[in-house]
């Protein structure tokens, strides 16, 4: 009996082999057959040259910085600029404040704690859907690759003009990186596809990235600093709407746009973009970072100071009210995360958080 369920586990084990293999030729067979229909007939007109419009000059002279030819040694880094004046008068002095500390851990505890993290579902595709034809993708691969071909015998001279440009590009104003990688990335454009074209090519992978993740820092950090720099409060909005509001503008700062992310990632990608001579002082304390969280303490003070408003014209009562406490609860929680985020606040915040704290 063993022997006999011993080789009826084997004839089953063995079945599916068998069955996948014929199911491996029958497709095998369609494959060939597809592409005996359509690579045949795959005609892809080549493109005439592409003539590059100029890159932008540069805001600031860069002497004695060019490569010739991409050759020799890279030339030690330009001095960095002045300090912005930002910090020292516009901003005040950042202290950090123990009672914000304090008063929030002493709500915290008075307050009933209330879980409120709803998990979302994720809705996973149906892996059904995801098959496509293989008749029609052999033939769209067919025209695809062809036009690849086409770009690299096409425009071997528009890819060595942009090569000799990203190797020679050395600039000391961050804006400038962003004008070029725009320059870039609209010429690249004009290939089939870069990556496949490009690696035909001795490309500067490398600095281009990096050239491209400076920018792009640069700017998501730039855009949210003017964001949270010109929120105004309207006092016509309901304060739940306000509030509201500026939660969600401070939870862009904090984790949308990972501040935390690029402090945590600074000192690797400033080592990159020093030997490549990209600027780096925008990504230093001193920089749009110390803008950013003084952007944020700004906010914190107008969240604390509606919040006083809104306290103040409901009243203060003897009893408890649990929607004043609710409020004041809001308050002292977002100083304190914003305390803890930009590392303390200045004297006009501060008497913004007594104002709040004496209520």
């Amino acid at each position: 009996m063993e022997d006999l369920t011993d080789n009826g586990r084997e004839t089953e084990q063995l079945f599916p082999k068998k069955r996948s293999m014929v199911e491996i030729q029958c497709l095998q067979h369609l494959v060939g057959k597809a592409e005996s229909i359509k690579v045949a007939p795959v005609d892809v007109q080549k493109r005439a040259l592409r003539v590059p419009k100029p890159p932008p000059r540069p805001s600031t002279v860069v002497l004695n910085m060019a490569i010739p030819n991409g050759s020799g040694p890279i030339p030690p880094p330009p001095p960095p600029p002045p300090p912005p004046k930002f910090s020292a008068k516009s901003s005040g002095v950042m202290q950090r404040a123990p009672q914000v500390a304090e008063l929030y851990h002493s709500l915290m505890k008075r307050d009933s704690r209330r879980d409120s993290c709803g998990g979302g579902v994720v809705d996973v595709p149906g892996i059904a859907n995801v098959r496509s034809s293989m008749i029609g993708e052999i033939e769209n691969r067919s025209s695809y690759l062809l036009a690849i071909k086409a770009d690299v015998e096409t425009q071997g001279e528009f890819v060595n003009y942009l090569i000799k440009e990203v190797n020679n590009a050395i600039y000391q104003d961050v804006e400038d990186v962003v004008a070029f990688v725009k320059w870039l990335d609209d010429e690249l454009c004009f290939l089939v596809d870069e990556r496949a074209v490009l690696k035909h090519f001795e490309w500067f992978e490398k600095k281009a990235d990096i050239l491209r993740e400076s920018a792009f820092s640069y700017c998501d950090l730039r855009k949210l600093e003017v964001e949270a720099t010109s929120y105004e409060d309207d006092p016509h909005l309901p304060c739940a709407v306000a509030l509201k509001k500026m939660v969600a503008l401070s939870e862009k700062v904090m984790i949308e746009y990972r501040v935390y992310g690029l402090l945590r990632t600074r000192d690797a990608m400033i080592q990159n973009c020093k030997e490549f001579q990209i600027p780096v002082e925008w990504m230093l304390d001193s920089g749009l970072i110390s803008k950013i969280k003084f952007a944020s303490v700004k906010l914190a003070r107008k969240y604390m100071r509606r919040v006083s408003t809104e306290l103040q014209a409901m009243g203060t009562s003897e009893d408890k009210d649990p929607a004043l406490e609710y409020i004041l609860l809001q308050g002292v929680r977002f100083a304190f995360r914003v305390h803890q985020f930009a590392g303390g606040f200045d004297a006009e915040t501060m008497d913004a958080f007594e104002e709040l704290r004496n209520l």
